[in-house]
This record gives structure tokens, C-alpha cells and sequence, in this order.
């Protein structure tokens, strides 16, 4: 029998919790024992895709999407980030060490600004929002990720920050002692998290 993907691992064991009287803590606990792993998780989002697609159409804004691609997925690697998904404006990727997203994320925004000479249009301006997280998240076949995190680090990128802001969970922000920060906030009503201060 060949072996099975985690997608289809995954869909077994939720078909099995599903069932009546099955015992959900022990299917979770299985669950996460399988897929949970400890990640880093950064969502990026680009300013003003309305905006500018109303403007100057969205081929002009697919440009601007591939060029910051190409400043961003050299900083992604050299970080040991890994790019899990491209959707739209957004980039989805994990890393192992909090402090190596940390330091991703800022570097990111100074390529940004140093994209954005002054001679540069406000057309052809690339500023990117970003949003960090730090616990426990479900990996599927290295393609698709699962978690508080992710959904925070997605709420923070694209709701919250700013062009040029970096805002970080509670979480994250205990796991990199010292990061200054110049604004808190809260999210979901109840968990702190943290305007970085740009490097």
C-alpha cells in the first residue's frame, strides 16, 4: 500500500473524530503529534492593491507584486525561511527561529525603502504590512499550515499593520527578549501584540 500524504492522513483522522463517540482529545493529541511543529509564521501584505489596480490596472499592480518577490525571496532565504504559499499580494512562510522572522521581517522593510527612491513614482511604490506569530501550528505536506498563529500573523499583516510596520504576537514577542516596540494593541479582544520598532 503506498504511503499516504498528510493531507490524506489528516482527512482520516478528522473522518475518525467524527464519528459518534469518538474521543476527540486523544484523535487531537494524535493529530498534533503528527503534524504540530513549533514555527515562526510571517504573512505579508502589499498597500494598496484597490488603489492602484483602479488606477493604473492590475497589470501594473502584477508588476509590482513580481518585484517585490524578487527583493523579498533572496531575504526569505537567507533568513531559512520557507516561502509555503504566494497568494494574491500575501506570502505565507515559516521559520524555525522566532529571532531569524524577526530579522526577515526588518529586512523586508528596508528593501522596500530602499526600492523607493525618491524618484520613484507613488504608482510604483512598494510597501509591504507584516504581521508576525510564534507556537504551535498543523504543517500538511510542506504545503499548507493550520493555527491560532497563522490566523493572528494573517489578521496582523493584513488588518493591522501599516506600510512599513511590523506587529508581532504575545507569543512571539516572549519568544525574542528585548524587542523594542513603539505601539501595543490588542487582537481578538483579549491578546496583546507588539508594534515593532524598525530596525
Amino acid at each position: 500500500m503506498p504511503d499516504m500524504t498528510d493531507a490524506t492522513e489528516l482527512a482520516s483522522l478528522l473522518a475518525r473524530r467524527r464519528q459518534a463517540g469518538a474521543d476527540s482529545a486523544t484523535i487531537d493529541a494524535e493529530i498534533f503529534a503528527r503534524f504540530g511543529r513549533t514555527q515562526a509564521v510571517m504573512f505579508t501584505d502589499l498597500v494598496g492593491f484597490s488603489r492602484v489596480v483602479e488606477a493604473f490596472g492590475i497589470v501594473h499592480f502584477l508588476q509590482l507584486i513580481q518585484e517585490s518577490e524578487a527583493l523579498f525571496q533572496p531575504l526569505i532565504a537567507q533568513h531559512r525561511g520557507r516561502c509555503l504559499k504566494h497568494e494574491g499580494d500575501s506570502l505565507l512562510v515559516l521559520f524555525d527561529e522566532p529571532a531569524q522572522a524577526v530579522a526577515c521581517a526588518h529586512a523586508m522593510v528596508q528593501a522596500t525603502r530602499t526600492a523607493n527612491d525618491p524618484g520613484r513614482g507613488p504608482e510604483d511604490r512598494i510597501e509591504v504590512c507584516i504581521g508576525l506569530g510564534y507556537g504551535t501550528v498543523l504543517c500538511i505536506d510542506d504545503a499548507d499550515v493550520w493555527g491560532a498563529e497563522v490566523n493572528a500573523a494573517s489578521k496582523l499583516g493584513e488588518d493591522t499593520a501599516k506600510g512599513g510596520e511590523v506587529w508581532v504576537t504575545d507569543s512571539l514577542y516572549a519568544a525574542v527578549p528585548g524587542l523594542p516596540f513603539t505601539d501595543t494593541g490588542t487582537l481578538f479582544g483579549k491578546r496583546t501584540v507588539y508594534r515593532l520598532q524598525s530596525a
